[in-house]
């Protein structure tokens, strides 16, 4: 799968408040483990494809710039896999994508993502016990380790849902562009929601994955890069063939100089918002064009407010 590879594009797994984002650095090294599974030396990935996943792409405008993503959705009935409810020991990891890592212990965190779990992983004896002492109970219960071992890093955080997993290795320091990093925000997962509001994911279905495209205005690190059309028309060609035909063709409209109507709905004026600054960013000058890059940003399972790993 060539995104996979792609220096350039991100995966992520999870929900509305917890989940788990894959990618490489340039020349960073990558373990191809299987046609859908990869290794760096800060986390690792696997895709588990299956015959009812749904993808859904689709764009969000802001006041100057957009977001794209595809979602890979699951039937409500297949897609929602709720884990335990508190910490709970699983015992070894044996669906973690490199094998020395299958021994590893690991403890499901029980935070109730709607669409699969989060856990940590470790073989640290001391960690072990502490995580030991902590099961049956809420992971951010006073006096629990969980919320001090996810800030310092500590232990391997592992997402899991129904079309896969990511995994951060413990110690890798998440701010080095290129992922991969985790983050888990007990306030917004309490809201119970499968994804947030701006993402146009159909009735019935829930996301269980996300693909990041190459941007068109910003490069991986989020750093503002001149307009490319090849990034741009990639991108239009996957939202014509899974994302809202109604929106694709009504964007097209818009872009032609048509005027949305005073009674559009709350889909339209979103898709006008897109229209607006991607047209600012086909025909504007380079000044425009890097206010546009810079406020653009990815979608997909995060929160301002992240408890990262």
């Amino acid at each position: 799968m060539p995104y996979l590879d792609d220096p350039e594009s991100r995966w992520s797994l999870g929900g509305f408040g917890a989940g788990a984002e894959f990618g490489h650095a340039p020349g960073e090294p990558v373990t191809k483990l299987g046609a859908f599974a990869r290794a760096s030396p800060r986390g690792a990935i696997r895709l588990d494809g299956t015959g009812d996943c749904v993808p859904v792409a689709y764009e969000t405008g802001f006041r100057d710039g957009w977001s794209h993503a595809v979602a890979l959705c699951r039937p409500v009935a297949t897609g929602l896999v709720r884990g335990a409810d508190g910490v709970t020991a699983l015992g070894s990891d044996a669906g973690a994508v490199c094998p020395q890592d299958r021994e590893t212990l690991l403890f499901d965190l029980g935070i109730g993502l709607p669409q699969g779990w989060v856990a940590v992983r470790t073989r640290e004896s001391d960690q072990v016990a502490a995580l030991s002492a902590a099961c049956g109970a809420s992971a951010f219960a006073q006096g629990s380790p969980v919320a001090a071992l996810l800030l310092e890093r500590a232990v391997d955080v592992v997402v899991v849902t129904p079309l896969g997993r990511i995994e951060v290795f413990a110690g890798r320091d998440t701010s080095c562009p290129g992922g991969p990093r985790a983050f888990v925000v007990p306030a917004v997962l309490r809201l119970g929601r499968t994804h947030a509001a701006t993402a146009p994911i159909p009735p019935g279905l829930v996301p269980c994955a996300h693909l990041h495209p190459p941007h068109p205005c910003r490069d991986a690190r989020g750093r503002p890069i001149p307009f490319d059309t090849a990034r741009h028309a990639a991108f239009q060609a996957l939202l014509m063939r899974w994302g809202d035909p109604d929106g694709f063709v009504l964007k097209r409209r818009l872009l032609a100089g048509e005027t949305l109507p005073r009674d559009a709905d709350r889909r339209a004026r979103a898709v006008a918002r897109v229209a607006t600054v991607q047209g600012l960013a086909v025909r504007a000058g380079p000044e425009a064009r890097r206010k546009v890059g810079a406020a653009s940003s990815r979608d997909g399972p995060k929160s301002r407010h992240d408890t990262t790993s």
